[in-house]
């Protein structure tokens, strides 16, 4: 669970980046979902766009993939949504130092 400053630190980190998974007519398929874990894998925080076409709403697709790519929300705003999920089992390959818990 990302407390507010982690979070706020997250999105100040996603403002700079391009959205990298499109989720549109088809929905929530297994390529999305695959293609968000190997984005995950890669980087740790990316932003994804809920097309016009889509079924979904932001909420509803960042709240879909968070669980299935067991993944952190970060935020929704508008059309696009920000995950984070920090590479635990590989920690060379961690790219973001989180701030500390209290």
């Amino acid at each position: 669970m990302l407390t507010s400053a982690q979070r706020a630190q997250l999105k100040g980190l996603a403002s700079k980046l391009d959205a990298v998974i499109f989720v549109g007519k088809n929905g929530i398929t297994d390529n999305v979902v695959q293609e968000t874990e190997n984005s995950l894998r890669a980087h740790e925080l990316i932003k994804g766009k809920v097309l016009e076409n889509s079924e979904y709403t932001p909420r509803e697709a960042v709240a879909e993939l968070s669980e299935r790519c067991k993944a952190e929300p970060v935020q929704t705003i508008g059309s696009k949504f920000v995950l984070y999920r920090e590479n635990k089992d590989i920690p060379e390959e961690k790219r973001i130092a989180l701030v500390k818990k209290r």
